[in-house]
């Protein structure tokens, strides 16, 4: 019957351990990226309003057909080109120009206007983004095999450098993170990773954080999420921290046990030099159960009261009878 639990138990171990490597295996979610589409309502009422206006005109007096199909063309052209020329830019976004391939300017928040032929406008998001590292597959200096992932934040700060000096700069800043980590993860122990979690952390922010800000990015932050390792080497781990904390509490405990041991020998001394203190120690001691009634109060005597209390005894008979022959004598005469 034992070795059948001991069975279950391992079985129903195996199963949560592979649940939980296989959650840690699942892709990151992928993040929406919300675009809003500002310029729409403006583009649809200037379009409405040029086509109205050149309708109007077309319809005016009695004009030929040629006119009014020419004015109603004209009208949507217009309406067309303006929609063209009109952008709209969220408070957070930046729009680059670029003029015939070459870099113009950099416009917004507000209404931007472009030429729609010979120019290029690309948005960008200046709010801090949030990027998710993937796991990687680290060996530690000690040759101990491990997975970490982790987040990064950064938010762009020059958007003619993030656009021009660079392809894409998320994606870059995100290889270089990675690889950033496990060099760094790579040249420190165990024992050190562990320790100094927050050390490393900023080690890593701050190498990354070099390199992006040439790049016109700055990086917020980095944080080590999950940091997997063998389930050998975690039940290893847990043995030793067990072991740890048994030894703190034995040596808490023999230092309570030497600093009882030191105060009763000062009460000891203390009561040794006055000859009532013990007597008045035990009276306080029986008042203090008195109140009880559950309790039990055993006093202990030492043998040699009652033996000195037999021969006191004795001594008193013989004392009754001496006087008690002494008071007869006297009247038989």
């Amino acid at each position: 019957m034992t070795n059948i639990f001991n069975q279950l138990a391992d079985q129903a171990r195996t199963a949560a351990e592979h649940s939980a490597s296989v959650q840690r295996q699942m892709p990151p979610i992928a993040r929406r990226k919300d675009r809003l589409h500002l310029a729409t309502p403006l583009r649809l009422v200037i379009f409405l309003a040029i086509n109205v206006a050149a309708a109007a005109w077309a319809l005016q007096g009695h004009r030929p057909p040629v006119h009014i199909a020419s004015a109603m063309g004209a009208g949507l052209l217009l309406s067309v080109i303006l929609v063209r020329i009109v952008h709209v830019a969220a408070q957070w976004e930046r729009g680059i120009v670029l003029r015939l391939g070459k870099f113009q300017g950099v416009r917004g928040p507000g209404v931007i206007l472009i030429f729609p032929v010979i120019d290029n406008l690309r948005m960008v998001d200046t709010r801090i983004q949030t990027v998710a590292i993937p796991q990687q597959s680290v060996i530690t200096r000690d040759n101990v095999p491990m997975t970490i992932n982790g987040v990064l934040f950064f938010k762009v700060v020059d958007v003619m450098k993030a656009v021009v000096s660079i392809q894409d700069f998320e994606f870059s800043i995100l290889q270089y993170a990675q690889v950033t980590l496990r060099d760094v993860i790579g040249r420190l122990a165990l024992d050190e990773l562990l320790a100094e979690l927050e050390q490393i952390q900023a080690q890593i922010e701050t190498l990354v954080g070099k390199i992006a800000s040439g790049w016109g990015l700055e990086v917020e932050g980095l944080r080590l999420q999950d940091i997997d390792m063998p389930a050998d080497l975690k039940k290893m781990m847990a043995r030793q921290a067990s072991a740890e904390r048994e030894k703190r509490a034995t040596i808490t405990k023999a230092e309570g046990d030497k600093l009882a041991a030191l105060n009763l020998a000062e009460a000891a001394a203390t009561m040794l030099a006055s000859p009532g203190a013990m007597q008045l120690r035990t009276l306080q001691t029986i008042d203090g159960l008195g109140p009880q009634p559950s309790n039990t109060v055993v006093l202990a005597v030492p043998s040699d009261l009652f033996t000195l209390a037999g021969h006191a005894t004795e001594l008193l008979d013989r004392r009754v009878k001496a006087a008690a022959h002494g008071d007869t004598g006297p009247r038989a005469a």
